[in-house]
């Protein structure tokens, strides 16, 4: 099963705001150019992107956590 890392480290979040819908769920179709989720970096969101193809198996990574570079934030299979 592929994983999906983060590219540096800061805080994993699973959707744009803490009202809006995860940017996938699990079963969900992803393309290498689909945002999974944000990495905040000193006030800055980067946009983490799956990379590969497959459908979105969920997040590894909790909501609004730390992560490291390299952490699994998430499994596509």
């Amino acid at each position: 099963m592929p994983d999906i890392q983060s590219p540096l480290p800061g805080t994993f979040y699973h959707a744009p705001s803490p009202e809006s819908e995860p940017f996938k769920k699990a079963g969900d179709a992803v393309a290498p150019e689909d945002t999974i989720g944000l990495v905040e970096v000193m006030k800055t969101f980067i946009e983490v992107k799956a990379e590969i193809s497959g459908t979105f198996d969920g997040f590894v990574a909790g909501n609004a956590e730390p992560v490291q570079a390299g952490d699994v934030l998430a499994k596509v299979t």
